[in-house]
């Protein structure tokens, strides 16, 4: 098999100006996609040049658990001035997940990433990422966002946790059930973007909006999983789905349970999967599957409402 030469070329040649070229690329919603694939994280809501203060930050989005985050762009090499850039941009738009994306990562400046998410708790995540372009044998440019520092979830966890600093036997479960899932994703084909495995007993997937997403939660106490469409606060949204139940429930296959909760900000529209129990895992391939399977019925389904 004859093979292709890969051959990195200088991004300002595929980007002339970090402004005008590359965060108008990056905000465009398929170039946006591939870096939250990256990521893990799905963005959306995007909004660009956003002012704080005098300044201006390159993009702010959200992601699906309606969380911001802050995406400034560097074509350069990492300087003083933007890491104080990131940190005050953060901090005047409340900014959950914070991206810098730069031509080259100084090490310096990777110690203070990885330094600020080792001494700030799970609400608060730094990426530092480089962004390269390759060609094979004169094609056009690919871009590549390679991950220079990122959070350590599972280390932010356990600080968050009550002094001991020790996960109890639910959280250890619930964890070891999230890896095995994301595990087993992988081996379905990646059907959609995994998260990070947790300690949590939920477990969010994006449809593309803010608004809403899909999440799976662990009931182990009554033995069951819920599969559900959340919706965090928008009860106009649950009613536009709700005028078209009966045409969702045909796309999903079987009838849904529906809860308005009007004395709550959140609305959910839910099915469950009997089976979960902790202490006997014989079945985790078949409650994993038949969850992949609902969350692949309930974006199939609901996505034309959204």
């Amino acid at each position: 098999m004859e093979l292709g030469e890969l051959k990195e070329v200088d991004i300002r040649k595929v980007w002339a100006h970090e402004q005008y070229d590359f965060s108008k690329w990056l905000a465009e919603e398929s170039n946006i996609n591939k870096l939250g694939d990256t990521l893990g994280l799905s963005l959306s809501d995007i909004e660009t040049e956003k002012f704080v203060g005098n300044y201006r930050c390159d993009i702010l989005c959200k992601d699906d658990n309606d969380r911001n985050v802050l995406i400034e762009n560097q074509l350069e090499p990492t300087n003083h001035d933007h890491l104080g850039k990131i940190i005050t941009y953060a901090s005047g738009l409340d900014a959950s997940i914070v991206v810098w994306i730069v031509a080259e990562a100084r090490d310096e400046h990777a110690s203070a990433i990885e330094w600020l998410n080792k001494h700030t708790d799970k609400d608060l995540s730094f990426f530092l990422i480089e962004i390269h372009a390759y060609t094979i044998d004169g094609s056009k440019p690919a871009p590549y966002f390679k991950i220079i520092e990122q959070p350590n979830d599972f280390a932010k966890q356990l600080r968050s946790m009550s002094g001991t600093g020790e996960l109890n036997e639910s959280q250890n479960k619930r964890l070891e059930f999230w890896t095995q899932f994301n595990e087993r994703i992988e081996k379905k084909g990646n059907p959609f973007n995994k998260r990070k495995a947790t300690t949590d007993h939920w477990y969010s997937v994006a449809v593309g909006s803010s608004k809403c997403h899909i999440s799976i939660d662990l009931v182990n106490r009554e033995h069951k999983i819920r599969v559900s469409m959340w919706i965090p606060n928008d009860k106009s949204l649950y009613d536009k789905f709700y005028d078209s139940c009966s045409v969702i429930e045909d796309k999903v296959g079987f009838k849904l349970n529906w809860d308005r909760l009007d004395n709550n900000k959140a609305s959910f529209i839910c099915t469950y999967i009997e089976g979960l129990d902790f202490n006997n895992q014989d079945n985790y391939e078949e409650l994993m599957d038949k969850i992949i399977e609902y969350v692949m019925l309930f974006k199939k389904a609901f996505s034309p409402f959204i």
